[in-house]
């Protein structure tokens, strides 16, 4: 996995990025930034494919099938760690950024972005699922590296995409990120 050397070949020349990451991280944020810098067009997993009103979860084969049709396509950023649907999108994805930020910083994320958004919607949710916080949803981002972070580097592994991914292990790092990504456009 390469830090930050690799990172001006890696963006110009992808044209397929997954951003993965606990929930909290920031995944959502870089994705949209990086969306407008690069000109590519943004994918939420939780907005796409996953959830309808009423915080409802599609079937399994419609996510599966609006997925495949989405990672078809040639140029995108998708975020979302899913790890039920890496076996669709890691074949596709070209860069894989992973949002590997401390427990703390991913707790007070989903914090945070749930009192900001409380009751309401935030833009990457589909219309009629309300934010809210869940002790369920605690308890996954403070198991997170424990339980998700090894299935993780397995799945990068096993196809073959440790060496394209981008590890940012803080905001500011995000930050600093998205801001050479603006500094790439036109790059290409």
């Amino acid at each position: 996995m390469n830090g930050t050397s690799g990172l001006i070949s890696t963006l110009v020349e992808a044209d397929r990025i997954l951003v993965i990451g606990c929930p909290g991280s920031g995944k959502s944020t870089l994705a949209k930034r990086l969306s407008q810098a690069l000109g590519l067009d943004y994918i939420s997993m939780d907005r796409d494919f996953y959830w309808l009103p009423g915080w409802t979860k599609r079937p399994r084969d419609e996510i599966d099938s609006l997925i495949a049709k989405a990672v078809a396509k040639e140029r995108w950023i998708m975020d979302g760690t899913g790890l039920s649907s890496f076996h669709l999108r890691l074949p596709r994805a070209e860069t894989v950024i992973w949002l590997r930020l401390p427990r703390s910083a991913c707790l007070y994320g989903a914090i945070s972005r749930g009192l900001r958004y409380f009751g309401r919607n935030r833009p990457e949710l589909p219309a009629g699922c309300p934010e809210h916080l869940s002790l369920g949803l605690l308890a996954y981002i403070w198991n997170f590296e424990r339980d998700a972070a090894p299935l993780i580097e397995a799945a990068l592994r096993d196809y073959r995409l440790l060496n394209s991914t981008v590890i940012i292990r803080s905001r500011k790092a995000a930050r600093r990120f998205a801001v050479l990504a603006y500094g790439l456009k036109g790059v290409a």
